[in-house]
């Protein structure tokens, strides 16, 4: 469980530093954070991406199989931006501190966004079954 939390928590900084880098680029996704309630904001909007991703990124994911294949697995990278486009929605009807401006900034955005968390990932690796 505390390992579930600190991955939860390091989703939210990749969130936080994939927003600095496209403000340095003058893209437009936006992560607002002054404080730690805005940082608490931000892991429910960190939760509202992980759980689009897990259920409308997969179906996107197994129905674009062919072209997926076809693109050496670089439309992944389209698909992912997508569902951040179709998480900025919701962020912006939930008011959860998250503005993304556009397809270019979310597809900057989301390759950050997996970089960064890949990273993190090689630090803290999932949780087996036999841990508690």
């Amino acid at each position: 469980m505390s390992r579930l939390l600190v991955r939860w928590v390091l989703f939210t900084v990749a969130i936080v530093i994939a927003s600095a880098i496209t403000q340095l680029l003058n893209l437009g996704f936006e992560a607002r954070v002054r404080n730690l309630p805005d940082f608490l904001t931000l892991m429910i909007g960190a939760a509202v991406l992980a759980f689009l991703n897990a259920t409308i990124g997969s179906l996107l994911k197994l129905l674009t199989v062919p072209l997926n294949c076809l693109t050496f697995g670089l439309f992944s990278l389209i698909i992912n931006a997508v569902v951040l486009l179709v998480a900025a929605q919701v962020w912006r009807q939930l008011d959860l501190g998250i503005r993304v401006d556009g397809f270019p900034a979310a597809l900057v955005g989301s390759l950050l966004i997996t970089v960064v968390n890949g990273l993190f990932r090689s630090i803290v690796p999932a949780a087996r079954d036999d841990d508690d």
